[in-house]
């Protein structure tokens, strides 16, 4: 694990804190992330930042092995030498790709404007700016299963985010084609089965529609954020394709000019806070 820690801490040093979104601020003795930052990223405590940098955590997960890729914003070469200086396997390319490329995190990173994630192409939540998390709730204190979109849709319905009539029966439509699509496109991914062998158990409207036997990608809706700090935002909502990793790029976007483009402003300047 020696080679593990000592790339860990060269990948953290080298990384400045404006490249994942966070203020430089003063006070710091090196210019790359503090353990803390990096633990907040990657969704892990400081004390295991800790241990794996000393050598003395063995056997790093692959789920966490991904979010230090990606916390790090590691190439494709880098992210496996990660996998293999931990001992884990590299993701083939039979799975569902999870990896967030550095160019999609810049990009995120100068439209702080919109509110944007990125999903896997099993529609598992992956990344988010604070404007998401204003529009539709923390993504952070989600966890497993909850960070899937098909699996909320189908099985807790729509939450916070609204349709109406037409856009709901197209959404419902596009996801479960959409999820076919992947299936078809990476048939050995475990992770993409279960998904969709759970999903038809535990949603009879799922299952209606996977008997269909659809194939789709879904690419755009409207629809309606419903519990905003703000009062109800409309938006449109468009899903764009990373190159070469088959990542869901998803932006919501008001009409300009309209009271919901000023409500989304006003949401973008209070960020979580509640306004009154």
């Amino acid at each position: 694990m020696d080679e593990f820690a000592e790339v860990l801490r060269a990948w953290r040093d080298r990384m400045r804190p404006e490249e994942a979104g966070l203020p430089a601020g003063p006070g710091r003795r090196a210019p790359g992330l503090r353990r803390e930052e990096l633990a907040a990223l990657a969704g892990v405590s400081v004390e295991y930042i800790v241990r794996l940098e000393q050598g003395r955590a063995l056997h790093p997960s692959p789920q966490l092995l991904g979010a230090l890729a990606r916390a790090l914003r590691l190439t494709e070469e880098e992210r496996h030498h990660l996998y293999r200086a931990g001992g884990a396997a590299v993701p083939d390319g039979g799975l569902v790709p999870r990896h967030v490329a550095a160019g999609v995190q810049r990009m995120m990173d100068r439209l702080g404007d919109v509110p944007m994630a990125v999903m896997s192409a099993s529609w598992d939540l992956l990344q988010w700016n604070p404007l998401w998390s204003a529009l539709t709730g923390d993504p952070g204190r989600l966890q497993g299963l909850d960070r899937n979109v098909a699996w909320r849709h189908f099985t807790s319905g729509p939450g916070v985010i609204d349709f109406d009539a037409q856009h709901a029966e197209e959404f419902s439509s596009d996801l479960a084609a959409d999820l076919r699509d992947a299936v078809g496109r990476y048939p050995a991914d475990p992770s993409l089965a279960a998904l969709v062998s759970r999903l038809r158990a535990a949603s009879p409207e799922f299952a209606a529609r996977w008997s269909e036997a659809h194939v789709a990608r879904h690419r755009s809706s409207r629809k309606t954020a419903t519990a905003t700090a703000v009062g109800p935002i409309t938006i449109d909502c468009d899903v764009l394709t990373a190159p070469g990793g088959d990542l869901r790029i998803v932006v919501y976007t008001a009409v300009p000019g309209s009271e919901d483009a000023s409500k989304l402003e006003l949401l973008r300047v209070a960020g979580l806070q509640p306004v009154g």
